[in-house]
């Protein structure tokens, strides 16, 4: 698990592999993973966007951007947390993740850049 705050707003990560979702004999690795996000900040802030860095060590980076998250642009009042489970689709058993989500704060509108912290993403059998 991995955490970071920035203005306020706490981001925490957890991995999981799914081997359910995994094909190792054709290169295909499925990762979840669950975000918590904690408004520790004194202003209501709304989750515009967001910006992933996604390595995989088969293939070349990729980068995806998108609004909210899995559909939702949530709303988070000082002391409010969001959670989700997202997944991500690697061509081997090792990766890594970083990001930014884009927040704005409801009362004056200011948008700024949230991190997400890096993490990785390895197979159990990676891991030694």
């Amino acid at each position: 698990m991995v955490t970071h705050v920035t203005e306020g707003v706490k981001v925490t990560v957890e991995t999981f592999y799914q081997p359910e979702y995994s094909r190792p004999n054709v290169n295909e690795y499925m990762f979840s993973y669950r975000i918590t996000i904690e408004n520790r900040s004194l202003h209501t802030v709304k989750l515009l966007k967001r910006h992933w860095y996604i390595t995989d060590t088969a293939t070349s980076n990729r980068e995806v951007e998108g609004d909210g998250v899995v559909g939702k642009q949530p709303v988070l009042e000082p002391g409010a947390i969001h959670q989700y489970v997202s997944g991500c689709q690697l061509g081997s058993e090792i990766g890594r993740m970083r990001g930014t989500y884009t927040m704005q704060r409801v009362m004056d509108r200011k948008e700024f850049e949230v991190q997400i912290p890096p993490f990785e993403l390895i197979t159990p059998g990676k891991m030694n």
